[in-house]
């Protein structure tokens, strides 16, 4: 079984490239098919995104790569990333998934209707401008297949080019993948 990252708005970057090598992650899948796009910060990353890509076109190259490896994956994903492994956990190519750990998934809130088919670990935040994360967590936390933990740090804690990077949980959650 392969390890597989699914990178957040940022795409591939260095620090993604490090966090990949430490939990021996296979491959890292991006909106950018791997150019580093060096955005400047959060801002920037979320409006190319959006304007240029888009949560759609994101899961279809999910979906595809998933198909191309034609096996059985372990996916860790963060922010959109994880969002899109989420609305990826219903579909066909839920078959290529044993489990997933998705970090902050914030648009996770705008598909609360999925059924994960694999096993699919869900750490927020404590807490989300955009929503409220514990009237999230009880809507999702009696779905079969879902597990959900809430750390008490902020969206972008596990990015280091996030302002809300927290090197401490970093390293305890890179401990707990290793072992997953």
């Amino acid at each position: 079984m392969s390890k597989i990252v699914v990178s957040d708005i940022f795409g591939k970057t260095p620090a993604l490239v490090q966090l990949a090598k430490e939990i021996n992650a296979k491959k890292i899948i991006d909106p950018y098919d791997g150019k580093n796009m060096s955005f400047t910060d959060e801002n920037e990353a979320y409006s190319y995104f959006v304007n240029n890509v888009g949560i759609d076109t994101y899961l279809e190259k999910l979906q595809k790569a998933l198909q191309l490896e034609n096996s059985t994956n372990s996916l860790v994903g963060f922010s959109i990333g994880a969002s899109i492994i989420w609305r990826l956990s219903e579909t066909s190519s839920s078959q290529y998934v044993k489990n997933a750990v998705c970090f902050y998934g914030s648009q996770i809130r705008n598909f609360t209707n999925i059924n994960p088919n694999f096993d699919t670990k869900l750490i927020f935040p404590k807490y989300e401008k955009h929503f409220d994360v514990e009237k999230l967590q009880n809507e999702l936390v009696q779905k079969k297949n879902v597990e959900i933990t809430t750390v008490n740090h902020f969206h972008g804690f596990m990015n280091y080019y996030s302002t809300n990077y927290n090197e401490k949980e970093y390293i305890k959650q890179i401990d707990l993948l290793r072992l997953n």
